[in-house]
């Protein structure tokens, strides 16, 4: 969960409660990360689970390469890779860095990789072997041994996939019904083709917000589940008590799509709160613009008006000045030319910079500007709203992360025992 709403708070909760929570990396500065890095390990400092996210980045592989070097340098051995459509340097990187002989003389990865995944040809890439080109070129930057070379050939990218069905934010709308059963008929044929010595874990997120979605998960073959929705309103989570207090009122029917501020131009889309907030309806306004128009001097003046008086409160100029200033930071001077060369790429750029705004509104609980919050999240926790109607965890106040997640694994449990002994008894009854 971006921006740290998954923060250091909520990983080290849930790592003394014996689950792994990973920190929400993305759009947080390298300092950033390494100071949360760093309060994790404070507060789990007897080798309780955590990790991080890392977060695939095609428009800026430097951040991706440098995000890679503080985890190895913090010696961060779990990553839940989220976005990735191919294998990146970085990430093998990462991933073969860990490589060492065990006592006995197997091959064992002291990185973990949890890979999110929602196609199946991005799944098999993630089961199948770093590519080797990849490695080879690694090998010879230096930045892997020549042993860590010759075991890659043995290992997949992730032991550890987590399906990912429709979710909250970045989402491809996938259905676990449909995607589990190809995943793992996948994964058994990568076992066959390449008998690696640990098997692959799987795992099955999106949509998980109450016992019987839990149930559902397992009885497809999960074998662990991954949740996220239902944390972003929990005392632990980074998010503004505003933007709290409004999803502990959502339902399952509160959601919307707009498109992805951070892949706006593919027209990729992220799942958002729609209850009392007009953000997905003017995103999905400006991807419409953006995709009918050449510039922005082409966009009708009404449509232009309403935008920078009732959207962004600020003129086209005054964003541009702005996104130049942020882009200039992250020393991407290449796309400010880009863009000042090319009307269409400034207008992305300039309509980009609504979404990072909508985004920042949310997190700091700008109440006058609530109508403009953009916040991902899932239906999940509509259903989870609805389980905890009128129990102590109905107020987000009293929720805390690992009692939720120990809660909701607990019920669930018991739910598949009632199951299987109804099952058993309709089963007896038939046979009578």
């Amino acid at each position: 969960m971006y921006h740290g709403i998954a923060s250091p708070e909520l990983v080290v909760r849930l790592g003394k409660a014996g689950c792994i929570g990973y920190l929400g990396t993305g759009g947080l500065s390298l300092a950033q990360v390494e100071q949360d890095i760093a309060r994790i390990q404070r507060g789990l400092p007897h080798g309780e689970p955590y990790g991080a996210n890392l977060l695939a980045n095609y428009s800026n592989p430097q951040m991706e390469e440098r995000t890679v070097d503080l985890l190895l340098q913090a010696g961060v051995c779990n990553v839940e890779a989220a976005a990735f459509m191919q294998m990146t340097p970085a990430l093998v990187r990462y991933r073969l860095a860990g490589l060492e002989r065990g006592p006995q003389g197997k091959t064992e990865c002291r990185h973990r990789v949890v890979a999110k995944v929602s196609r199946p040809e991005v799944a098999e890439a993630f089961m199948r072997p770093p590519p080797q080109a990849m490695v080879m070129k690694l090998f010879q930057e230096g930045r892997i041994t020549a042993q860590q070379a010759e075991w890659s050939r043995h290992i997949p990218m992730a032991h550890d996939i987590c399906v990912e069905a429709d979710s909250g934010g970045h989402t491809d709308g996938g259905n676990a019904m449909v995607l589990m059963p190809a995943m793992r008929g996948l994964r058994e044929r990568m076992a066959a083709e390449f008998a690696y010595g640990e098997p692959i874990c799987m795992g099955l997120g999106g949509g998980i917000g109450a016992p019987e979605a839990a149930a559902a998960a397992f009885m497809l073959g999960a074998d662990f589940i991954l949740t996220g929705s239902i944390n972003q309103c929990t005392v632990e989570a980074g998010m503004s008590d505003d933007v709290k207090d409004m999803l502990q009122q959502m339902n399952v029917q509160d959601t919307d799509y707009a498109p992805a501020g951070d892949m706006f131009e593919t027209g990729a889309q992220v799942q958002v709160l729609k209850r009392g907030v007009f953000f997905p309806v003017r995103a999905n306004k400006l991807y419409a613009l953006f995709t009918e128009y050449d510039s922005l001097q082409a966009i009708p003046e009404r449509a232009a008006r309403q935008i920078q008086d009732t959207y962004f409160k600020r003129s086209f100029d005054q964003v541009w000045l702005e996104t130049k200033a942020y882009l200039r930071s992250q020393g991407q001077e290449a796309e400010i030319a880009k863009a000042e060369a090319h009307p269409k790429q400034k207008m992305a750029r300039v309509f980009r910079w609504y979404f990072g705004y909508c985004t920042s509104l949310a997190f700091s609980g700008t109440k006058e500007e609530r109508v403009n919050y953009q916040v991902q999240t899932g239906p999940a926790l509509g259903a989870f709203n609805q389980w905890v109607k009128g129990s102590d965890l109905e107020r987000w106040t009293d929720r805390h992360v690992d009692e939720i997640g120990i809660r909701l694994l607990a019920q669930t449990a018991r739910y598949l025992a009632r199951m299987a002994h109804e099952l058993l008894q309709e089963d007896d009854t038939h046979n009578d």
